[in-house]
């Protein structure tokens, strides 16, 4: 397991290396909610083993879904996962009095999916999750599902809910905001088939709903009464390595990452044109470009040829921490000149010098600076652990790459299981 600090000591030389990605937790739980749903036994293969799709494996048991978990001998990463289907009725559920408990995590995807499934069942869950998933938005779902005529009990529209369930109700219809999260919307659109349902979507164009576009795109591909899916490798994650490549060119250096995703499902996959096979930008924004790899943009900045303006960062403040003031702050102990204006970042380019970075308990921010790390010598990240939320072996992959990973405390040098979180 990780150390509380660790340092990440730069390649000492010239090395190409194959970097071989996990499956996408966003297709994942989003699969495994659908697979709950189908009317027969459903095989993911090549899911996601992490902190988030756990937690959701864990809910779905608990409502008395079996769940078969099998190694992945391509990827310690991943696990063949095979959902017996309850053809859309709930196995388990409490009473009003005693609510089915069932715990989330900081699993934003498993606290925004779960209500809409609850619903279609016959009693009565109490969903939470730890302190900042309680801080996180949920009023827009819990609005829609109470306009689909269901009760769902919470004293601030927040988290922990009670979510009262009372089977389908054909015909119902409702509209949600995705003006905070888009999960809000995919919650709903998982369930609307075997609902019943008609979801209208408002608060964005439907071109600004990539990730609202992955669960239709899923929901018409997948095997409803039985069969295989394949989840496709993940972007978000291969942003950190794509990034790598871009750091480390000047020394010669090339990394390959594999597979590579190309479904178009998942919106960071336009990170390898927009940033790595391009000319760099002068602006890009999160709401047009790139989803949370634009982070990774973020901490490349200094490096750019040109100070570089991230907009439409706004949603980057509500979730696993206040990433803007995050990064900002962090980038700022490396040596970074950052300027925050609205939601805005621009970033000016210049030298950088190791620092110790505080995560948030956000696994975005520890493997943007751990990508960093590649390229600055000093860098320690406090609290390393929370990318086992999506990447529990990025550090080993990251050492697959000539880096160093030393505990920071003693200066040991990790390996093996040291570097799984």
């Amino acid at each position: 397991m990780l150390p509380d600090l660790i340092e990440i000591v730069p390649p000492a030389r010239r090395m190409d290396a194959t970097v071989v990605l996990p499956g996408s937790k966003s297709l994942t739980n989003r699969a495994l909610v659908l697979a709950a749903l189908a009317s027969g036994p459903v095989v993911l293969r090549g899911a996601l083993w992490s902190e988030d799709t756990q937690a959701m494996v864990e809910c779905l048991e608990r409502l008395g879904f079996g769940i078969r978990v099998t190694e992945d001998p391509a990827e310690p990463a991943n696990r063949t996962l095979t959902v017996d289907g309850g053809g859309g009725r709930i196995p388990n559920a409490g009473t009003p009095e005693r609510p089915l408990e069932l715990f989330v995590e900081n699993a934003g995807t498993a606290a925004r999916f779960l209500p809409p499934l609850l619903c279609l069942g016959h009693g009565s869950f109490r969903v939470s999750g730890i302190a900042r998933m309680h801080e996180r938005p949920q009023a827009a779902l819990v609005k829609a599902l109470r306009e689909l005529g269901y009760r769902v009990d919470t004293p601030n529209d927040r988290l922990p809910a009670v979510v009262h369930g009372t089977g389908p109700r054909p015909g119902a219809t409702c509209s949600v905001s995705v003006g905070e999260s888009s999960q809000f919307a995919s919650a709903l659109l998982l369930c609307a088939d075997v609902g019943g349902w008609t979801v209208g979507v408002t608060g964005a164009n439907e071109d600004e709903l990539p990730y609202v576009d992955m669960t239709r795109r899923l929901v018409a591909d997948f095997p409803s009464n039985r069969g295989v899916y394949d989840i496709e490798a993940d972007a978000s994650g291969a942003s950190y390595f794509w990034g790598a490549d871009w750091l480390l060119r000047e020394a010669g250096c090339h990394v390959t990452v594999m597979p590579v995703p190309r479904s178009g499902m998942q919106a960071d996959q336009k990170f390898l044109d927009l940033i790595v096979q391009r000319e760099w930008r002068p602006a890009y924004s999160r709401r047009f470009d790139l989803a949370d790899s634009i982070m990774t943009a973020i901490v490349l900045a200094p490096f750019a040829p040109t100070a570089t303006q991230f907009t439409d960062l706004g949603r980057l403040r509500v979730q696993e921490c206040e990433r803007v003031m995050a990064l900002r702050t962090e980038l700022t102990k490396c040596g970074a000149r950052v300027e925050e204006t609205g939601d805005t970042l621009t970033v000016h380019p210049g030298p950088l010098n190791g620092a110790e970075i505080e995560t948030y308990n956000d696994h975005r921010i520890a493997m943007c600076f751990g990508m960093l790390g590649l390229r600055v010598p000093g860098i320690r990240l406090r609290k390393p652990d929370c990318v086992r939320k999506t990447f529990p072996n990025f550090f080993a992959k990251l050492a697959g790459l000539g880096a160093i990973i030393l505990e920071a405390k003693t200066g040991r040098a990790l390996s093996g299981s040291d570097l799984l979180a």
